[in-house]
């Protein structure tokens, strides 16, 4: 059984569970040019927070999957908040093998092509939800430096640096697949740190007040080991894209 609670603890100030911010986010929909009306699914979610904020500034309608319950009341509230309640809608449940009930204009994974055992799996998986000429929407990390020794590896969490492709060979990848890359939208050094560095205050303040906790050891073991791996790994080697495709 999936333990939604790490995540639910050391993101739970976050609205974008991705190194994406909220303007780099904004920017991404603008460029997408979306009407209003278009339908847009979004697998692993978290907090809804594209299709609430889509909603608000571009009209569409749509449908979020995510697993975990502590994001998606998140989502419902903030969906609530921003006043599309009635144009988007939340479903606790596994987004692997989801495919919509009628094909939608725009179908976004943003950050966890695990749901379809990688980019090839997750592609296909998003296309059978997707209108002819609709828009597929995935997120996935690259390499801005390639760690060669194995301290740069072992700061990175990867074996070797075949878990990754270079920035060119990720969207060459995506041409060999039969997408055209139409829009990408990167992260930055700060974007990282906004989406990195800001757990760990909620996390301590988190294990502060839950000393007896059955995960207070954990979060207080990652709290005193993150950030120096944070800056040796994914902050020196890590890009991460998101990326519009269309079917070729």
């Amino acid at each position: 059984m999936f333990d939604h609670r790490l995540f639910s603890i050391r993101e739970s100030r976050h609205r974008i569970h991705n190194p994406l911010t909220a303007p780099q986010l904004a920017t991404l929909g603008a460029a997408l040019d979306l009407r209003p009306g278009a339908t847009v699914l979004d697998l692993a979610c978290g907090s809804g927070e594209l299709l609430a904020t889509w909603a608000r500034d571009h009209g569409v309608t749509g449908l979020g999957v995510d697993l975990n319950p502590d994001f998606l009341a998140h989502a419902r509230a903030r969906a609530d908040a921003l006043g599309v309640g009635d144009r988007v809608r939340f479903v606790e449940a596994d987004a692997s093998g989801w495919v919509a009930d009628a094909p939608v204009d725009v179908a976004a994974c943003v950050g966890a092509t695990w749901i379809g055992g990688g980019v090839p799996g997750t592609l296909e998986l998003l296309r059978r939800s997707l209108r002819p000429g609709g828009l597929l929407l995935v997120g996935e990390p690259y390499w801005r430096a390639v760690p060669t020794t194995p301290g740069e590896l072992a700061a990175c969490g990867v074996p070797s640096a075949d878990a990754y492709r270079t920035l060119p060979g990720l969207l060459a990848g995506y041409g060999d697949l039969g997408y055209d890359v139409v829009e990408m939208v990167c992260a930055t050094e700060e974007s990282w740190d906004r989406y990195q560095a800001s757990q760990w205050l909620t996390m301590r303040r988190w294990a502060d007040a839950h000393p007896q906790h059955d995960l207070h050891d954990e979060v207080r073991r990652l709290l005193a080991e993150e950030p120096a791996r944070y800056a040796a790994g994914t902050r020196a080697f890590f890009g991460w894209a998101v990326v519009a495709l269309l079917a070729r």
